[in-house]
């Protein structure tokens, strides 16, 4: 029977907790935006909503240099313990962070302003409404290349153990956003682009500061280190991005075929979707805030050679998300009526959302599952093996999606394809963190 307590609890919800908050703080920059803009009037609101389309998928590829940065960082800050050759090349690292982030942030703002017109086509938007949406993301693309790069230097700090830093910084961040929006919105009357020009200066209040802690954290008198890019170490980190990158354009391709079965049901399952999707995201979160404590306990017990404390740290983070997961599935089931009434009063919708319920609820504990494993298979580098699982749960989870739909089984069908995908990666993951192969010692990964 599992222990009720472990050594590595409080380090793991010490590492989880701040993890949560700034999750839960970086997608404010858009709320805000909406609730400000959504008092223009329709037009606008419905060219930010195009604009955070084009800006959120960018967004959430370029998160893989976090979690790429992290992996290395993490092992290397366990090897570093005693060691000034390991802790110079642990500086280093802290300089290529910058220049990764910096390239990858400069590549999203150049793919933001040059396709974002066809992009916005692409989605549906004409007239003056994609006119004033093209005009959001050129305002908007240089900030967005600070976040990206901001996204770079957060992986570094996470990876030796800092999770305090990034959240200040991040909440600092937002703070102006906040304070900007509403003076620069209404108070100088510049509408959707006063809105931009706030969400901006706060990434870039943002950016610039951790380009000043990083750049400060790469040398010290004592320790002289070489700052330039190091096509050695950023290939290092690139590969490990490039493979999570793979996977996690493969994860978006599914969530986008569910959400495009959903629409071509009916409009209440299609509203039904949408709520089943929002909460399950909320609940991602805490998962997601696990998943990173997983990375640094992980990457630093490989790094520094302790094997045993890395199966023994993975056990128990397995043990402690499938938990919460159980729990998370347990409330939601029973007040399942009071949630899908806090969201809707429609009947046709509030129908749907209870065909789907059963399938969110039976997925949780899969989804703990999949984010701890997930966690710890990053921080151990096993990015290769985790972007081949991911394709493979998408090759077997979207026909199932699709044919599920078609055989007539509505969106309970659709949420039947989602659970599908997300079996598949469990047994993928589950079968590489049993099998152990994941567990290689030292500073970086062979």
């Amino acid at each position: 029977m599992p222990a009720l307590r472990s050594p590595h609890d409080r380090e793991i919800l010490r590492l989880a907790l701040p993890a949560l908050v700034t999750l839960a703080a970086e997608p404010t920059y858009l709320l805000v935006d909406t609730a400000m803009v959504g008092h223009l009037g329709a037009a606008p609101l419905a060219a930010l909503a195009l604009a955070v389309s084009v800006l959120g998928t960018v967004a959430g590829l370029g998160v893989v240099t976090t979690y790429a940065t992290t992996a290395a960082v993490a092992r290397l800050s366990g090897a570093a313990r005693g060691d000034p050759a390991r802790d110079a090349d642990l500086r280093r690292l802290a300089a290529q962070a910058l220049w990764l982030g910096g390239a990858v942030g400069l590549l999203g703002a150049v793919v933001v302003v040059g396709l974002g017109p066809l992009w916005i086509d692409a989605l549906g938007g004409r007239g003056a409404t994609a006119d004033d949406a093209a005009r959001y993301l050129r305002i908007a693309a240089p900030g967005l290349a600070f976040a990206l790069l901001s996204m770079a230097a957060q992986g570094w700090l996470r990876g030796t153990g800092d999770l305090r830093t990034p959240l200040l910084i991040v909440l600092l961040g937002n703070l102006v956003n906040l304070v900007l929006n509403p003076l620069l919105v209404y108070g100088a009357d510049l509408g959707l682009e006063g809105s931009a020009l706030a969400t901006l200066v706060g990434q870039v209040t943002m950016g610039a500061l951790f380009v000043r802690l990083l750049w400060r954290a790469s040398a010290t008198p004592a320790v002289p280190v070489d700052r330039r890019p190091s096509l050695v170490l950023l290939r290092r980190l690139g590969s490990t991005g490039g493979f999570l990158l793979v996977r996690t354009g493969a994860l978006l391709l599914t969530f986008a075929v569910a959400s495009a079965v959903a629409a071509r049901i009916d409009e209440p399952s299609l509203a039904a979707h949408q709520i089943g999707w929002q909460l399950f995201l909320f609940l991602a979160l805490v998962l997601d805030a696990a998943a990173i404590a997983g990375q640094v306990l992980i990457g630093r017990a490989l790094g520094a050679g302790r094997v045993d404390e890395a199966l023994e740290a993975s056990r128990r983070m397995v043990l402690l998300t499938v938990t919460v997961g159980l729990l998370a599935a347990v409330v939601l089931f029973a007040l399942r009526g009071v949630l899908v009434g806090a969201f809707t009063d429609d009947a046709a919708v509030r129908d749907r959302a209870l065909d789907l319920w059963p399938a969110l609820c039976a997925m949780l504990p899969f989804a703990a599952a999949v984010f701890a494993f997930d966690g710890i298979l990053i921080g151990a580098g096993d990015a290769r093996y985790l972007a081949g699982a991911m394709v493979l749960a998408a090759v077997v989870g979207v026909p199932a999606t699709v044919g599920l739909r078609e055989a007539g089984a509505g969106i309970a069908g659709v949420w039947g394809g989602i659970v599908v995908v997300m079996a598949a990666r469990l047994a993928a993951t589950w079968w590489r963190w049993r099998g152990g192969r994941w567990a290689t010692p030292g500073a970086w990964r062979g």
